[in-house]
């Protein structure tokens, strides 16, 4: 069987787009079985991904030596989920880099499931930041009185601090979000407020010059108290609620357990950033309900040694520093 001339047309255009800028590689997400032979022709030596949404066939393309094939496990999703879905089993197969740029193929106009249809869509995606947005579907499932727009700023605010450091240190931190004045009756300054004297304006976290603030004064004790409208109120804040009754997986430290405690005795969703991992895990009702982990962490670098053995000496360094740091 030769390929339709839509997809043909559709596939040179992919291999125009990954050779002018670069690309990693080219994913095919099919709901037919094609003449691949005929699809490598096309796109010569660019690095082929295929995905199939039907299991059946998934297993089918499986068995060819010349394709790589992506386990996608769609469900009800939608077409642009089921995208993100199969590069996100990219990244995490190593298929793909975090950072890399992908050429995507696939039918973009929903049919009927009794007959699938070839290719009609053509995108570019820069694996940066469209994979850290993926689990913000999951915030949307989440039964609070929060504003989704305030919990993603602060989620995107804590993945940035996971992910960046300050001044390359890992840092770690924990934000309270909403139901702010029970909230602080359950709190004791450790140090100066910070937000103090400022206006609503220059606290609130929606604006990006006050996210980039907050990143150094996230390096301070104590936890950052955020009203449901996204203001910053307080930060260095100790979490003293009384509550025990909260789950707290093992190997997680005081400033997760003072997160599950606090939203356990109130409405507030508590998000912590681990500052060994830069992972990202989100507290409602005494319990961790998200956990998103950072797909890239930049390398921390010692400083410069001088090594004086011989009759001279030379420059060693920088070095990449490992050692990991006990979970807070």
């Amino acid at each position: 069987m030769s390929l339709p001339q839509q997809t043909v047309a559709l596939l040179e255009a992919a291999r125009h787009l990954a050779v002018s800028l670069r690309a990693d590689a080219i994913l095919f997400i099919t709901e037919t079985d094609l003449e691949w032979g005929e699809v490598h022709e096309i796109i010569g030596d660019t690095r082929l991904l295929v995905a199939a949404e039907d299991p059946e066939l998934n297993a089918i393309l499986r068995e060819r030596e010349d394709l790589t094939v992506l386990d996608l496990d769609v469900g009800e999703t939608s077409k642009q989920e089921r995208i993100s879905l199969a590069l996100l089993e990219a990244v995490r197969s190593e298929q793909l880099r975090h950072g890399a740029d992908v050429v995507v193929l696939y039918n973009g106009i929903e049919a009927s499931g009794d007959a699938p249809e070839p290719v009609d869509s053509l995108s570019v995606l820069h694996l940066g930041e469209h994979l850290e947005r993926l689990d913000y579907r999951d915030l949307r499932r989440l039964e609070t009185q929060v504003p989704l727009d305030t919990l993603r700023a602060v989620v995107s605010l804590g993945l940035a601090i996971g992910r960046e450091g300050r001044e390359g240190h890992p840092v770690g931190t924990m934000f309270v979000v909403g139901d702010t004045r029970k909230v602080l009756s359950m709190c004791r300054p450790m140090n100066f407020n910070p937000f103090r004297g400022y206006s609503e304006a220059e606290r609130n976290i929606k604006n990006r010059a006050v996210r980039e603030q907050i990143k150094d004064i996230a390096q301070l004790e104590g936890a950052i108290v955020i009203r449901r409208d996204g203001v910053a109120d307080a930060a260095c804040m100790r979490i003293e609620a009384p509550s025990t009754s909260y789950k707290l997986s093992m190997g997680l430290g005081t400033r997760h357990a003072a997160a599950a405690a606090i939203s356990s005795c109130t409405k507030a969703i508590a998000v912590v950033v681990s500052q060994s991992s830069g992972s990202v895990r989100l507290y409602q009702n005494g319990e961790m309900v998200l956990h998103i982990e950072p797909f890239d962490r930049p390398l921390i670098f010692g400083p410069v040694r001088l090594d004086n053995r011989g009759n001279g000496s030379r420059r060693v360094g920088p070095r990449v520093l490992r050692e990991p740091i006990a979970e807070e």
